[in-house]
């Protein structure tokens, strides 16, 4: 019997990588996006594939993902990913920060995850309990933090761990795993052409993590390799 997926932000970057992955593994992909109609490669994997589901949804429309965890009730998940993510804007230092621009990165990159833990929670504990995997980034790290600036992205994934580590308190009891992940610096439309390693070398390392993870590793904070990110 196949295991299902559940990927946000799957339209392109890491999201499409790791949809691309768990397809190759074997695995049934729900692969979420604000406009499935632009998304090329995604609808050409659908033609190829029935273990492809590809879905419409903005997360930060929280209607949106009760309704479509309720179009999905009947559907076990061994894994959600939130890796739908915005940066929100770059360079503008210490005495220039967007509030409304702050509020979009937080509803995206910390609210989103929990709604849809929140929504999804029938669907992960039924049958085998399943993983939460939440897309964080070192720059959420405190430890991480000597060099200041970006307050926005930054404390937006500093509150998503925090949001996790409280998941991995409230579910861990039922066998739900809930951990953070940093996919590092990878070439995409946020990470910018200087990055260090590809897409798919992340998914591949994303994959291999989540893979092996068991109930101790529950609350933590990995990167795609499986080495512990500090707090």
């Amino acid at each position: 019997m196949k295991k299902n997926v559940l990927i946000t932000g799957a339209n392109r970057g890491v999201g499409l990588a790791l949809v691309n992955a768990y397809l190759n593994a074997g695995w049934h992909v729900f692969a979420c996006c604000r406009q499935p109609d632009l998304a090329t490669e995604l609808q050409q994997r659908q033609n190829e594939t029935e273990a492809l589901t590809l879905l419409a949804l903005d997360v930060t429309d929280h209607q949106a993902i009760l309704s479509l965890s309720q179009q999905m009730a009947d559907i076990p998940l061994d894994l959600l990913i939130n890796n739908a993510g915005y940066y929100g804007p770059k360079g503008y230092g210490f005495g220039n920060t967007d509030a409304d621009e702050w509020r979009k990165v937080f509803e995206i990159n910390t609210i989103a995850p929990l709604k849809l833990a929140e929504a999804f929670y029938p669907q992960l504990k039924s049958e085998n309990p399943g993983i939460i995997a939440c897309m964080s980034s070192k720059v959420g790290s405190m430890t991480e933090n000597t060099s200041g600036g970006g307050y926005i992205y930054r404390s937006s994934k500093a509150a998503l761990n925090s949001v996790v580590k409280s998941l991995s308190n409230d579910l861990l009891p039922e066998g739900i795993i809930s951990v953070a992940l940093h996919p590092g610096w990878v070439q995409t439309e946020m990470g910018g052409p200087n990055a260090l390693i590809a897409p798919q070398t992340s998914a591949k390392g994303l994959m291999h993590v989540i893979n092996n993870l068991s109930k101790i590793d529950s609350g933590t904070f990995l990167d795609y390799q499986g080495k512990a990110v500090a707090w």
